[in-house]
């Protein structure tokens, strides 16, 4: 088939990776507009536009898909089919009734489980057991659509976000091209969502990512896990933000007041709601990530000085 592929962030490039190794023709490639990055903020194409315009394959980047411009290339292309990953924003309905098959979402939950923008971050937070991806057909209701095919992938107890889906960005590559083989050759049929077991997932943002040190440790762990690496989990300590990156729960040791920092040769221990934690690595403001007891040697805390104040 003929196929217009929409993605913007590293998540989306094993899969467009798999599609240009496949029998399918990738005829172009949607992507958000270039983006500011780094120190200097200059403007950067998308992951998936660098990859692209290494294959010689034409790059799209509307302001929005609804764009007449855009409208107008897609009807000269012609797609038979249009994979989507991770592409960051709404395809309209001008757009969605161009290709004969549609529009092929690849959404990192086992629908209709964690339908929205952050599935992986809210499997993480929310500590389940399995969570996977899964193909469905695009339409204009959130995640809604009916089903082609699932793989399952189980979550890890140290998995971050970052780690979880770089998992699901090579089993759903590979489902997505299995998915688009069987629309071609006529052998796959989507199916509709289950009606039970609706749950959402709305972005993650900045302040979401705020450390409660009176929460139990178990909490304290899923968060920081599942913003890891974005948006990133923080708290304060002498009134600057401190971001904090994945930390080993301490079962069994007594516990300290919430947010309470104890240094130790073995660790830097932070009391919470229940038992402590040890910190991994943190990142204070302006400066590069490094080891918990290095940052601990530099600051030397008071005892009963705490985070989160």
């Amino acid at each position: 088939m003929r196929v217009l592929f929409a993605g913007t962030p590293d998540v989306a490039v094993p899969p467009l990776r798999a599609l240009l190794a496949s029998r399918h023709e990738v005829v172009a490639v949607l992507t958000r507009p270039d983006a500011p990055a780094g120190r200097g903020r200059k403007l950067h194409p998308s992951p998936v536009a660098q990859l692209a315009a290494e294959a010689g394959i034409e790059v799209l980047k509307p302001a929005k898909p609804r764009d007449p411009e855009f409208l107008e290339r897609l009807t000269q292309l012609a797609p038979d089919c249009a994979p989507v990953v991770a592409y960051g924003g709404l395809i309209p309905r001008a757009a969605l009734d161009v290709p004969h098959h549609g529009w092929v979402n690849l959404h990192f939950s086992l629908l209709p489980a964690w339908r929205g923008a952050a599935p992986v971050q809210h499997a993480v937070l929310n500590g389940d057991d399995v969570t996977g991806a899964c193909t469905f057909q695009l339409e204009e209701g959130l995640d809604t659509g009916p089903v082609y095919g699932l793989v399952t992938e189980e979550i890890r107890s140290t998995d971050t976000s970052g780690d979880l889906l770089e998992r699901l960005s090579r089993s759903g590559a590979e489902l997505l091209v299995r998915t688009l083989d069987g629309i071609d050759d006529g052998t796959l049929r989507a199916e509709p969502q289950p009606v039970d077991g609706v749950s959402h997932a709305p972005k993650i943002t900045v302040a979401d990512g705020q450390i409660d040190w009176t929460a139990p440790a178990l909490r304290v762990d899923r968060l920081v896990r599942a913003c890891t690496p974005a948006p990133g989990a923080w708290t304060t300590f002498r009134g600057e933000r401190l971001k904090i990156r994945p930390v080993v729960m301490e079962r069994g040791r007594s516990a300290n007041p919430p947010g309470e920092l104890v240094v130790e040769k073995s660790g830097v221990r932070v009391g919470t709601g229940s038992h402590p934690v040890v910190l991994g690595e943190v990142q204070p403001h302006g400066k590069r990530a490094m080891p918990a007891v290095d940052w601990a040697r530099g600051i030397r805390p008071e005892p009963g000085e705490r985070l989160g104040l």
